[in-house]
This record gives structure tokens, C-alpha cells and sequence, in this order.
């Protein structure tokens, strides 16, 4: 977060002082209600009132597992937002990872995204080095997975491709080998 701060004047009524026209308008209809100095801020509140209002940037928001993700929903259920009773809770629980955890708390947080794989074995014989075998989900016998020959250039990036870490582990494919490709498909 930068340590550069902007101010604007607000008056009683929610108007901001605009400083192009030196006077009261909407936010909505104000050409320049923001300035970069604390002092032509109470210098304006000296000559027409109101109060200093000080433009802080939105702290980022923490990027969690949805394991994480699944914590913070349920602690914000039983406690509420901002609520110290919360925050003992995380640092008796979670100890090595509660100031993380207390960030998204207080902040917000954004699920991260897992990283998804194209995942192949290289056929040997008259076709090795020229197509693989690719994995896909099967959408005939859930659970399962089917392959398909492709020519290694033209592999497919339908989303029935695409496997998870976690995915490649439940179907037993760690000896092959993979690629990460985008949520878009592109590799």
C-alpha cells in the first residue's frame, strides 16, 4: 500500500468542495474534489467549513486454498465480520498459518485458482515421437478415465482434458507425464 495519501473537504449535506469552482457540489458533478495536501485541506475547512476526508487505496485481498476458503466462510458464519473474538479463535487454531488467516479475515480474500494439466503418455513404437496418448474425464463412466490418440501438436483442450493435481492423483496418473494450460485451453 503506497504511503501517498489524497484528501477531499465533505461538508454536513455529503458534498464535496470542489476546488476548479471553490464550492459545494455532489460528488457526481464535482470536476476536482480530490488534492494530494493535508494543509490546502485545512486551509479550505478554515475558509468554508466541512471536514477533511482522507482517500486510502483498498488493502489487497489474501489468495487462499479453498480449504482456507472453506475457514474463513465458516468463521465469518459463527462470528460475524470484524470481530475480535474471531481473531483469538484463528491464533489459537491455525498458529503457524493465523496471520494469514487473520489478513482474510479482515481484508477478503479470493480463492485461488488450482492449475489445471493436459495429461499424456508417449507412445513407443512407429508412432513414438510422433503421437501420444491423451487422459481424459469419461463422461460415459464417471470416475474413470479414457485416452485418446492424437498426433502430439493437435492435442485437445476440452475441458474433459483438463485435470487438477488432485485429479491426477485420484486417477493414479503421476508417471505420466503432463502440461498446464490456462482456463482458457491455451498451453
Amino acid at each position: 500500500m503506497s504511503e501517498e495519501k489524497l484528501y477531499a473537504v465533505k461538508n454536513d449535506d455529503g458534498k464535496y468542495f470542489d476546488c476548479e469552482y471553490a464550492k459545494f457540489l455532489p460528488l457526481s458533478e464535482s470536476y476536482c474534489p480530490v488534492m494530494v495536501s493535508e494543509d490546502n485541506a485545512k486551509a479550505i475547512i478554515h475558509d468554508y467549513g466541512g471536514h477533511v476526508v482522507v482517500l486510502t487505496e483498498e488493502p489487497k485481498k489474501v489468495v487462499l486454498s479453498k480449504t482456507d476458503a472453506l475457514r474463513q466462510g465458516w468463521l465469518v458464519a459463527r462470528y460475524g465480520r470484524y470481530n475480535p473474538d474471531a481473531v483469538s479463535n484463528i491464533l489459537a487454531k491455525y498458529k503457524d498459518e493465523a496471520w494469514g488467516m487473520i489478513d482474510a479475515y479482515v481484508n477478503g480474500y479470493t480463492v485461488a485458482k488450482e492449475k489445471k494439466y493436459l495429461v499424456f503418455k508417449e507412445l513407443g513404437g512407429k508412432q513414438k515421437n510422433q503421437q501420444v496418448a491423451q487422459a481424459y474425464r469419461s463422461f460415459t463412466f464417471p470416475n474413470t478415465i479414457t485416452w485418446s490418440i492424437e498426433e502430439r501438436k493437435n492435442m485437445s483442450t476440452l475441458s474433459s482434458g483438463r485435470l487438477t493435481e488432485s485429479e491426477i492423483e485420484q486417477y493414479g496418473l503421476q508417471d505420466c507425464e503432463k502440461e498446464e494450460v490456462t482456463d482458457d485451453g491455451i498451453r
